[in-house]
């Protein structure tokens, strides 16, 4: 059965999952882990993307935040081909370094945001590297320690879990660790891990007594989220790909596009894919990048390689677009 397409949709709360190929280590030393910290920085930054939680383990990693206005699919890209790349050339390896698809599951951020940003942030106790909570603190491998005020990420959102725990900031961290405290002795929780119905309801005996009283809950494996919750984001992608679907039946490519945009800015098209950066017809590719996105559903990349130029710079003329349709 083919596996279904990533939900990946902007301003959602993603609990991203990344395991190294057969559970082999990602991570050798802490200058790899470091590196790898630095480009997520760097891609979250120009995504941006907001972060709420991470860990790096020896053969995984966990990453909790909130897609930007091009959603996850460019920034993980981004980050483990660049991170693929690094870690072979530096421990003299070949060959594929992580699994061939990281996991995400779309979340309901009100139910489940600070249940997931404590359950990743405890993994370095379950895991045994880590024995208490004064050790967790200054652990330089998980967000709980840029929290907590320990080392700082400016890349990283800590207040605004913080605010979720008071207005003042000392009271707020006091309120954060009371809380992570009281998960210590929590082992695994599947729900944390997953989407689904059974994940979402809390377990297969909640489904089941839900049966049996006729009541039934809209539910998808991709999805961390109460039956309401799952209806609202698959709607929301069904009439987003519905709208892409009737441009393709229609035959509209990527070329009828270039050219309609082209023609009616008098702009020349070799000029154009040639890589020109005269102001005029760099406002026509960012259109033409806008209506790729918009009306065909292409990722950055692929429009990149039609117009000639890289991915970040297709990432940042939508963003100009998008920026003048706000005012």
């Amino acid at each position: 059965m083919p596996r279904r397409a990533r939900l990946d949709i902007a301003g959602a709360l993603h609990h991203i999952m990344v395991r190294g190929i057969n559970r082999a280590p990602i991570f050798l030393t802490d200058q790899d882990r470091q590196r790898f910290l630095d480009r997520l920085g760097e891609e979250v930054a120009e995504g941006k993307c907001s972060v709420y939680a991470w860990v790096l383990m020896e053969t995984h990693v966990h990453i909790l935040f909130k897609s930007g206005q091009h959603g996850i699919s460019t920034v993980m890209r981004r980050l483990l081909t660049w991170y693929a790349q690094y870690f072979n050339r530096r421990h003299r390896r070949t060959g594929h370094l992580f699994e061939n698809r990281y996991k995400s599951i779309l979340c309901d951020e009100e139910k489940y945001l600070l249940s997931l940003v404590r359950y990743i942030h405890l993994n370095p106790v379950r895991a045994g590297i880590v024995s208490t909570l004064d050790k967790l603190n200054r652990y330089p491998w998980s967000g709980h320690s840029a929290i907590m005020g320990k080392k700082g990420y400016p890349w990283m959102n800590t207040d605004y879990v913080l605010t979720c725990f008071g207005k003042r900031r000392g009271a707020a961290r006091r309120g954060y660790l009371r809380f992570v405290e009281e998960g210590m002795g929590m082992g695994k929780v599947p729900e944390l891990t997953g989407g689904g119905l059974v994940r979402s309801l809390g377990g297969w005996s909640r489904v089941v007594a839900l049966r049996r009283k006729g009541e039934g809950e809209e539910s998808d494996e991709r999805i961390l989220g109460d039956g309401d919750f799952v209806e609202a984001v698959l709607q929301e992608v069904g009439e987003r790909l519905l709208r892409q679907l009737k441009v393709r039946k229609k035959g509209v490519a990527v070329g009828d596009i270039i050219k309609e945009e082209c023609a009616r800015a008098g702009v020349n098209v070799a000029g154009l894919i040639q890589g020109s950066r005269r102001s005029s017809v760099s406002g026509v590719r960012a259109r033409i990048a806008h209506r790729c996105i918009e009306e065909m559903g292409l990722p950055a990349a692929e429009i990149a390689r039609h117009l000639g130029v890289t991915t970040s710079t297709i990432i940042r003329a939508v963003e100009r677009v998008n920026k003048q349709g706000e005012k």
